[in-house]
């Protein structure tokens, strides 16, 4: 299976600094996410520190396609870590960035595997066949209450606070990370984010853009600029990835890899 990459952020209309942090290493079938929180500057540092510290520890040594699962989880579960421990122990070494914190989200696509681990409420979206399913669940306080039937979906939408998270990279000095490990199938494209694109859009939204504007660049752009028309009141970051059997697909374009 070959992949392509692209990618977008954008500050949005109501932000004055960019948070989010986003990093491609097609080589390696890496992508990571983070979207940064804390007071003065230090979101935009933990999430950096967060992605770039996963990318040191994965980067063009990532295990081969054949690596069996255990090896595959193993060394992205050790790159999160890792970034948790840099995010821990920046905050505790300078007064400015007490506090910070950040989101992550990555995946590794190994031959016909896509495997995902994550921590917050950055997302991972599958859109196959016309239809998108979310793959990651958020660790945030909305999720608890959905998941609890204390709030249907369709509120959840539009309650204040959505974004107070459960976990994040740099709060303790361990943190729990979901993995997941999915089958990728030829014709699949996956969309990695920030809740800057899924709280200004619905999935519904996402599905039509990504029916309608099949090349990557064409549907990044349209998502986020869906997402600013929107209001755009986060920071805006996405990874559209597409894959398709190695044999009849065409090398892709550079441009496409990285943006």
């Amino acid at each position: 299976m070959k992949c392509a990459f692209f990618s977008l952020t954008d500050t949005g209309r109501v932000r004055a600094n960019n948070e989010d942090a986003l990093a491609i290493v097609p080589e390696a079938g890496l992508v990571v996410l983070a979207d940064g929180m804390g007071g003065y500057n230090a979101g935009e540092v933990a999430s950096a520190l967060a992605t770039e510290t996963v990318v040191a520890r994965l980067g063009t040594s990532m295990p081969g396609q054949q690596t069996g699962h255990h090896r595959l989880t193993q060394a992205l579960t050790e790159a999160i870590r890792a970034a948790n421990r840099a995010v821990f122990d920046a905050s505790r070494s300078e007064y400015d960035l007490r506090g910070m914190a950040t989101t992550l989200v990555a995946g590794v696509f190994a031959g016909a595997r896509l495997v995902i681990a994550h921590v917050g409420d950055s997302r991972v979206y599958r859109f196959r066949q016309g239809h998108l399913a979310r793959l990651t669940r958020d660790h945030s306080l909305l999720q608890q209450q959905v998941d609890a039937g204390l709030i249907s979906p369709e509120l959840a939408r539009l309650a204040q606070h959505k974004n107070l998270v459960t976990r994040a990279i740099g709060v303790a000095a361990s943190v729990d990370i979901d993995m997941q490990e999915h089958v990728v199938q030829p014709g699949d494209t996956y969309l990695f984010c920030s809740d800057g694109l899924n709280d200004m859009l619905t999935d519904a939204q996402m599905a039509a853009i990504l029916r309608h504007h099949p090349p990557l660049e064409h549907a990044a752009r349209a998502l986020l600029d869906s997402a600013n028309a929107a209001g755009g009141h986060d920071n805006i970051s996405l990874v559209l990835v597409h894959c398709a059997p190695e044999s009849t697909r065409q090398t892709p374009d550079p441009t496409l890899l990285t943006h």
